[in-house]
């Protein structure tokens, strides 16, 4: 149902406020999708209730295909002039696209996760641009999931989905209060955890490939930049796996890595 607006005193829009505050957003229950690509995917699934959207002339005219759905006939979408969404949003918002939706009430659950022939754990990967990028490698090479632990970055922060190409919306993830027992746990179901590192001292990625069978089901630990994972998550893992590199180079980009891992192990 599309509604214009002239006036920031609307009340009707009075959310959009605090789309560049991320704790009101989780206080509330709410995420922020940006862009026509990404409220575009967003619409097209059924994971997330979406709460409404603010667009330009433009936008709303590019999205007019998904706008037209049945479930989203009755969706509030509100127009207004490309100034009104910069001073509205707080910033200057050239993609003239915001949508609000519902964050899940619920964590997927662990069990989702056993059996999945690709998983990716992330253990303390705070930058929410190296967040977006892992997800969007996940979904390219078609992993199972994505967990996280409590000190890694939202999937759900606007800049984090934008980096996805909306990606973060499709691959379940969930966030782990026990990160290395939830591992573990899956370990025992028969997931083997194979831990990225620059070691000198692992086992090169295509050594480690040629030893596994198509179908065993791999969890890749992945951990910040600088300092790697932890020892604990190290220790926990059944393979510690590196990826050959020239010793001029201290390391790669976590997303980077994982995508030449994904890529590598990927069903012959």
């Amino acid at each position: 149902m599309i509604h214009r607006i002239a006036s920031l005193s609307d009340q009707r829009v009075a959310d959009y406020a605090h789309v560049g505050n991320p704790a009101w957003l989780l206080d509330h229950g709410l995420f922020v999708a940006e862009g026509r690509l990404v409220v575009r995917r967003l619409l097209e699934m059924d994971r997330f209730p979406v709460q409404s959207l603010l667009v330009t002339p433009a936008a709303v005219a590019a999205l007019g295909s998904a706008l037209s759905a049945g479930r989203h006939r009755e969706l509030p979408v509100y127009v207004c002039e490309q100034e009104v969404l910069n001073e509205l949003a707080g910033f200057n918002f050239h993609r003239g696209c915001l949508a609000l939706a519902k964050r899940p009430l619920d964590s997927v659950p662990l069990d989702r996760f056993a059996g999945a022939h690709r998983l990716l754990a992330l253990e303390g990967v705070g930058n929410p641009d190296n967040v977006g990028g892992l997800f969007r490698v996940a979904a390219a090479f078609s992993a199972g999931g994505v967990l996280l632990d409590l000190r890694s970055g939202d999937p759900l922060y606007r800049k984090a989905i934008r980096t996805s190409m909306g990606a973060a919306l499709r691959v379940p993830f969930t966030t782990s209060r026990a990160w290395l027992d939830d591992l573990r746990c899956l370990q025992r179901s028969g997931t083997k955890l194979v831990a990225l590192t620059p070691d000198p001292a692992a086992t090169t990625l295509q050594a480690f490939a040629s030893t596994i069978a198509a179908e065993q089901p791999l969890a890749l630990m992945l951990g910040a930049e600088e300092p790697g994972l932890t020892p604990a998550a190290r220790e926990a893992a059944d393979a510690r796996v590196r990826i050959p590199i020239s010793p001029d180079v201290d390391s790669l980009n976590v997303v980077v890595a994982a995508g030449i891992a994904l890529a590598t192990l990927q069903r012959p």
